[in-house]
């Protein structure tokens, strides 16, 4: 994994303050079975601890090491977030932005992604065009307006007025396809492959003419997945020829070069073969910013695949990870407070970003109470759940273990050297442009653990509840 010494203005200050005399570390906790939830709940000191014993728990961190830059952690704007959210009184709508968007009232999210026309999480399907339309003459989207657009540009004004976003589509429409339809796979037929690269231009075009900047988009969501819903299938080799010859030069031409191209954005089982297709071609991995990824490659039975995100990360030192698109699939209201909900995000954000991510997005920030609204009974489980008939919000935990990262690790960080002498204790941790050091501290166990936060020969003990979830600012 390619690293590099930290050498920006803040750095050299807290490096010259010394870390073995930091004064102040404060904990921020989230654990099971308390009432702990982003607490603050104490503070520690360092004292001399020059080298520790095996029988003595640590994480060590290195904060002169450093990796990949912070790019944000937020969520998916979709059609059915911005529906549930409209059917929420005003004042819970207020509550939800400043839960989501605020950094001192809330978990400060800095990223974010919509959806292309319609996907599963919209009430019905929709297009943009009217059928054989390949000039795109009729291309609008009135569609948006009644909700989502109004729903971006308050998340956006939320979170201070900036708020990076890429759009990704489920499905060209469905005259554009073999099968003729956005659902059930299918693929698009070549000779519609200029005007689908068009159609990513109107798109982006149209949300900047309303004021809403598109800061990257992805080429085509889960394109190696046959669904019941909007879906379409590229292998690696058409998604590297439609970039390499469409969308890229098309991109380009029309000014829009500058938007971060984002490939294969689906599960991690396959992230390398298609990032190795991709980029090692020269003239396709010109256009390609990074690659983006999902966690579903657990319905096979697996384990989440980190080791394929650090293959990528090695062998591809300039591209940038990202992950596209997560969420806990089968709704059931009875388990919206299960404890395993938050500890999976916990989980895939640690090895995530310890495998050389840079940015993570959420599925949909907002859902109803049946995990919907969703055209093909796809229901699925948000960090936030809406009450639409008691008009009530219903946080999950994993809103409060997203927000141990999002609220601590600010865009521009430089993740650290975290490591644990412990397996019970996963850790990451990043450098703050401001100097502020962030460790987080992930106990998935039954076990209480004592610890200690070792840098540079000191040491300050610390204790990690069962199943919980730790952010140690250090300043």
């Amino acid at each position: 994994m390619k690293k590099t010494i930290l050498a920006g203005a803040a750095f050299l200050a807290f490096v010259a303050q010394g870390y073995s005399q930091q004064k102040k570390v404060t904990v921020y906790t989230t654990a099971q079975n308390t009432e702990m939830r982003l607490a603050q709940n104490g503070t520690l000191e360092f004292h001399a601890m020059p080298q520790p014993f095996e029988t003595e728990p640590c994480v060590f961190v290195d904060p002169k090491v450093t990796f990949q830059t912070f790019q944000g952690i937020g969520g998916a704007l979709t059609d059915a977030s911005a529906e549930t959210f409209y059917k929420l009184p005003k004042e819970k709508q207020a509550e939800l932005l400043k839960a989501y968007f605020n950094v001192n009232n809330g978990i400060g999210y800095t990223f974010s992604r919509t959806n292309i026309a319609s996907c599963d999480f919209s009430s019905g399907t929709y297009a943009y065009v009217a059928d054989n339309d390949s000039a795109l003459k009729t291309f609008n989207v009135q569609h948006d307006l009644q909700y989502k657009v109004p729903f971006i540009k308050a998340a956006t004004q939320a979170a201070g007025g900036t708020l990076p976003l890429f759009v990704s589509p489920w499905s060209p429409p469905a005259w554009m396809k073999d099968n003729n339809s956005v659902l059930q796979g299918g693929k698009l037929l070549p000779r519609f492959y200029q005007a689908w690269s068009n159609h990513y231009v109107k798109f982006i075009k149209a949300y900047e003419a309303m004021g809403i900047p598109v800061w990257g988009l992805s080429v085509q969501n889960e394109p190696m997945a046959k669904q019941r819903w909007e879906s379409c299938i590229f292998t690696a080799e058409e998604e590297r020829d439609f970039i390499k010859k469409f969308l890229g030069p098309t991109l380009a031409k029309n000014g829009l070069g500058n938007k971060k191209l984002i490939a294969w954005d689906h599960n991690r089982d396959l992230l390398y073969q298609r990032a190795s297709t991709l980029l090692q071609d020269k003239e396709a991995a010109k256009y390609i910013w990074g690659i983006g990824y999902h966690w579903y490659e657990t319905w096979t039975g697996s384990d989440m695949q980190f080791q394929n995100e650090k293959l990528v990360n090695q062998a591809f030192p300039n591209i940038n990870l990202v992950f596209t698109e997560g969420c806990i699939e089968k709704f059931d209201f009875n388990r919206l407070q299960d404890w395993a909900i938050g500890e999976k995000y916990g989980y895939s954000l640690v090895n995530d970003f310890n495998s050389g991510t840079v940015a993570w997005t959420d599925w949909n920030i907002l859902l109803d109470e049946n995990g919907g609204p969703n055209h093909v009974g796809n229901f699925c489980f948000a960090p936030v759940h809406a009450d639409t008939k008691k008009g009530e919000l219903i946080y999950t935990n994993a809103y409060y273990y997203l927000g141990h990262f999002s609220k601590f690790i600010r865009p521009g960080a430089k993740r650290v050297v975290s490591s644990s002498s412990r397996s019970q204790l996963q850790t990451t941790a990043f450098i703050n442009k401001d100097g502020k050091l962030a460790v987080v501290v992930l106990n998935a166990s039954d076990k209480e653990i004592k610890y200690n936060l070792w840098i540079s020969g000191k040491a300050a003990p610390a204790v990690s509840q069962p199943h919980s979830i730790n952010t140690l600012i250090v300043e």
